[in-house]
């Protein structure tokens, strides 16, 4: 599979990786065999950066992509979980819980050093505490060799830009979710271009918008409006009449930009995994493409709002 630099990082990783959320059973119940199936089949397909984090079912994520990589020579793949976000109502960027968390993490991953650590969902906390208390602690450990990039993930634009202005120099690299997607750009046309300029290494996650963008029922706690999922619906609609899924259009877009060092999407069901990977070697359908986005258009970079008021 094609890959892409990280930054400055020395990292390169596949267009598509592996995020290991349905692994924690978040969103349906996953036979163990099967999870550990879908990260063999991914490493097949040189789906070779696994994204993993303590809150994917409280663990549960990191310890079965743990036994799923046991025997894997740790060279052959790139490894990124994350902390502070241990449950849905549970954030700790204490200083003192960073090296625990992540000794934690590498104790269920079994390694010794994760490629990438990133501090997860921070628009949930006060941000200061993530300058001034959980960064330092994070480089500390990666100065210590346990981590080899450091960087944060969180979904408002605000809260990007608010910690990059304390922290960019300090910082190697950022994950956002569901803003490069057919219906949102946000990530390209707000944040990229002050990240080109520091060399920040970009991942994008959620190429589906929380299925937003495939044929499957929309779950209950999709926060996007009315006007939205209309247009979803309406594009789709399009997709099947010219004989193609909007998930595979969406998977494409979203691993297209070069400026994107990897698109993260997550399934415990390996023949997702296969028909992901056989998508990405089929050209991006263009005209199909340009219609779509038109049926977007008037809804583009329209999200929701998400962690505290203030951050967003």
């Amino acid at each position: 599979m094609q890959s892409r630099p990280l930054g400055n990082t020395g990292l390169d990783l596949p267009i598509l990786s592996f995020g290991a959320s349905s692994l924690g059973q978040e969103f349906r119940p996953v036979p163990v065999e099967e999870a550990l199936s879908s990260v063999r089949v991914a490493l097949d397909h040189g789906i070779n950066f696994m994204d993993t984090s303590p809150f994917y079912g409280r663990g549960m994520s990191e310890v079965l992509l743990g036994i799923a990589l046991r025997g894997v020579p740790r060279e052959s793949y790139l490894l990124g979980s994350k902390l502070g976000r241990y449950s849905l109502t549970h954030f700790d960027f204490s200083a003192s819980r960073v090296e625990e968390s992540v000794h934690v993490s590498l104790h269920r991953l079994g390694t010794d050093y994760l490629d990438v650590l990133l501090l997860h969902d921070v628009e949930f906390v006060q941000l200061p505490q993530i300058w001034e208390e959980t960064i330092p602690a994070a480089l500390a450990l990666k100065k210590k060799g346990l981590v080899r990039a450091v960087g944060f993930s969180c979904y408002p634009m605000k809260t990007f830009h608010e910690v990059l202005n304390h922290a960019e120099e300090q910082l190697d690299c950022i994950l956002s979710y569901n803003q490069y997607t057919l219906q949102n750009t946000s990530l390209t046309d707000d944040l990229l271009p002050r990240l080109r300029e520091k060399k920040l290494g970009v991942m994008n996650a959620g190429p589906f918008s929380a299925r937003l963008l495939t044929n499957a029922p929309l779950p209950d706690w999709l926060k996007e409006p009315e006007e939205v999922k209309e247009a979803a619906r309406r594009a789709a609609h399009l997709c099947e009449q010219e004989g193609i899924d909007i998930a595979q259009l969406a998977l494409q877009f979203s691993c297209a930009h070069e400026e994107i060092a990897t698109c993260v999407a997550g399934s415990a069901n390996p023949e997702n995994i296969r028909k992901w990977a056989e998508w990405l070697a089929k050209p991006l359908p263009q005209d199909l493409l340009e219609s779509v986005l038109q049926i977007f258009a008037p809804v583009k970079n329209i999200g929701h709002v998400e962690g505290l008021p203030e951050n967003n």
